[in-house]
């Protein structure tokens, strides 16, 4: 009994210095229905500053953790349905989700923490409640179904990280309890081997896909609350994925173009970000990022989320990176590339762009402003100026030969 006492005060010292993750249940409810319903791991790896440098901590969302009921909502008065958890003083971990009839997700993460929590954030040189928002999370599922997610995955909340592992959650639900159909993740797929078929069956190979040529240009915008246009887009894009093929039975990489007349646009822009997100018939979503740095006065696109639920596919496709790094343009301007471009997002999804041209920002009479053009457009216009003044060089070098000759053969001549 004593050696159980004494392990369990290690156990409980270990969990207070270092932080024991641990599955928390979390219901939100309206009446007696609930609507939205998470089991979970989280941990959150935040830096703060002391007085003197810098720290980073871990810590868990603890297992009494409770949904904040006043903040939580299921969204039936029109506005996003709401799971927010609290913990400790101050501490908050809210999802906010959306929908578009066949599917649903994570639109916003939001981490909060209470930087007074000595417990937490030791010898901390401010006692500010900080609040950090991600709106790439690419946490998608079939609607009526379940999301489950057994491996680790992180998400960059600006300075900090949260980390999720043997996820269940389900929003927009129909019953009590978690579907048992279920949404599962790429990377639980990835690690999972497709059965092997011992039965004897005479099988037609599929033919090959048709590749589906140059996509047509699409023009998009978003519009702020007072109704003026505050992101502009033409591009024509296409979407280079891989995932197992249902009928196949087993990994396949497609190639498909974005339809723009079936793709509706919509978005939101704040004064460092933007998000433009591209919809086509309730089977593909498209999520960018554009984060302006104020101090540089650049921008560029800093994340890409994919959800697809391609007939083919055993399950949805989602796939997220918010730290990338393309499309980098000056404030005030546009960007432009004419020339095909790949833009990877994951190993599993490549995103390739067609005669593109973007502003998130500062977008003025609903016109793209003067354009930065991509390096490859320069190079492209850059040849043939070579080839003209190569071309002008040689006919210059001919006439001067042909002048010098022609000169030749008159001194040739004699006066008689």
């Amino acid at each position: 009994m004593k050696l159980y006492h004494a392990l369990a005060a290690l156990i409980t010292a270990w969990c207070a210095v270092f932080g024991c993750i641990q599955a928390v249940t979390l219901e939100v409810k309206e009446g007696n229905s609930t609507c939205i319903k998470a089991e979970l791991s989280a941990s959150f790896a935040i830096t703060y500053n002391t007085s003197s440098s810098t720290r980073t901590v871990q810590v868990s969302l603890p297992d009494s953790a409770t949904v904040d009921t006043g903040s939580s909502s299921c969204g039936t008065d029109g506005s996003s349905p709401w799971l927010v958890a609290v913990f400790g003083p101050g501490h908050a971990l809210a999802l906010s989700f959306s929908t578009n009839g066949s599917l649903y997700g994570v639109a916003n993460l939001t981490l909060q923490y209470n930087l007074s929590d000595a417990s937490i954030f030791p010898e901390a040189n401010s006692s500010d409640v900080v609040t950090l928002v991600s709106s790439s999370v690419g946490i998608w599922a079939t609607i009526n179904t379940t999301y489950r997610c057994v491996s680790s995955a992180t998400f960059g909340v600006g300075g900090a990280t949260v980390t999720f592992s043997d996820m269940r959650l389900e929003a927009y639900m129909t019953g009590n309890d978690l579907s048992p159909t279920e949404s599962v993740c790429m990377a639980d797929q990835a690690s999972t081997t497709a059965p092997s078929t011992t039965a004897s069956t005479t099988t037609t190979a599929a033919p090959a896909p048709t590749p589906p040529g140059t996509p047509e240009q699409g023009t998009y915008s978003v519009k702020n609350r007072n109704g003026t246009v505050c992101l502009l887009a033409q591009m024509g894009l296409q979407f280079n994925v891989s995932y197992f093929s249902l009928s196949q039975n087993k990994t396949v990489q497609e190639l498909v173009n974005l339809t723009p007349n079936l793709t509706s646009s919509s978005g939101s822009c704040e004064a460092s970000s933007a998000t433009l997100v591209l919809t086509e018939e309730r089977t593909t979503t498209l999520n960018f990022t554009f984060t302006l740095n104020s101090t540089s006065n650049k921008y560029h696109l800093s994340g890409i989320t994919l959800l697809a639920n391609w007939p083919e596919m055993t399950a949805p496709f989602s796939a997220s990176n918010t730290s990338l790094d393309y499309l980098r343009s000056t404030l005030g301007h546009s960007y432009m590339c004419n020339a095909e471009q790949t833009l990877v997002v994951v190993p599993a999804f490549s995103l390739n762009t067609f005669r593109l041209q973007v502003q998130p920002f500062e977008v003025t009479t609903n016109q793209f402003a003067t354009a930065e053009e991509c390096q490859m457009d320069q190079d492209q216009m850059l040849i043939p100026i070579i080839v003209g003044a190569a071309l002008a060089g040689l006919v210059l070098i001919v006439l001067i030969a042909y002048l010098i000759g022609r000169k030749r053969s008159h001194a040739g001549y004699q006066t008689i």
